[in-house]
């Protein structure tokens, strides 16, 4: 067996939200792989801590923070030019970056859905095409897309979170296709229920968690570290005849019937 396939040693990858949660998680996985990380986040204080705890568990790792907006149209560009500055290409990018606030459709004012258009779709869709020129300098470079179950079917997370969420499942498919010439490989991952600081609210509700896993088969809450193995496998060299899936890390939840 080739033990490169199963590593990533001294290849660059950029994280989008790396600070916390299943972004930090990605970080960490693709450390453990042996790449050199980069990760953004538009919270200074905990992307210092994210960097810090990271560098604490591996200390000889190239590891790079940035403060930025990835839903602002003039930093996304910054990013992509500072991760241009580091040299040598770029071999992954982690579209990871999302948000959302629940509201019934008619009650989101414009600036809402927007918002959320802006951070969870349109930052995913320029920074890859901003990073395309980074990335075809390296045959087998690959994006990888959070999405979500939401962009799957229906849940409860507000219309405009289920429409950008299937619009990136859809934008990952179209990616793969017409990037494939240029040796870009597109994947996407679509967490049900992880537990994360954005999701505790909710899951701190016994009734509701009951309901949460009553519709998981596996009959739990999934871990930050659960999706960050499946967007790693993506970007290793083993699953280099991948490309266009959409992988849920669920817990079967997608596959429940009555």
């Amino acid at each position: 067996m080739d033990p490169h396939r199963w590593r990533l040693d001294g290849q660059r990858a950029l994280v989008t939200g790396g600070s916390a949660g299943i972004g930090r998680a990605i970080a960490r996985e693709l450390l453990g792989f042996g790449a050199e990380v980069m990760i953004v986040a538009r919270d200074g204080d905990a992307l210092d801590a994210a960097r810090d705890e990271l560098l604490e568990e591996f200390p000889a790792a190239n590891l790079r923070a940035m403060i930025g907006d990835v839903a602002d149209e003039e930093q996304r560009r910054e990013i992509l030019d500072w991760v241009e500055d580091q040299g040598e290409g770029l071999e992954i990018l982690v579209n990871n970056a999302g948000g959302n606030l629940v509201r019934a459709t008619t009650e989101y004012a414009e600036e809402e859905w927007r918002e959320i258009f802006e951070i969870n779709l349109f930052s995913a869709f320029e920074l890859s095409r901003y990073a395309h020129p980074l990335l075809a300098q390296h045959p087998g470079a690959r994006i990888v897309n959070v999405g979500s179950v939401a962009g799957l079917t229906h849940l409860r997370t507000g219309a405009p979170y289920g429409m950008s969420k299937a619009a990136l499942h859809q934008m990952t498919r179209n990616l793969a296709v017409e990037w494939a010439e240029d040796g870009i490989r597109v994947n996407a991952v679509a967490p049900w229920y992880i537990r994360t600081r954005r999701t505790s609210t909710a899951l701190a509700d016994p009734d509701y968690l009951d309901e949460v896993l009553a519709r998981t088969p596996l009959g739990r809450i999934g871990e930050p570290e659960e999706v960050a193995a499946a967007v790693a496998f993506l970007c290793l060299p083993a699953s280099a005849y991948i490309t266009g899936e959409c992988i849920a890390i669920d817990g079967g939840f997608l596959q429940y019937g009555f």
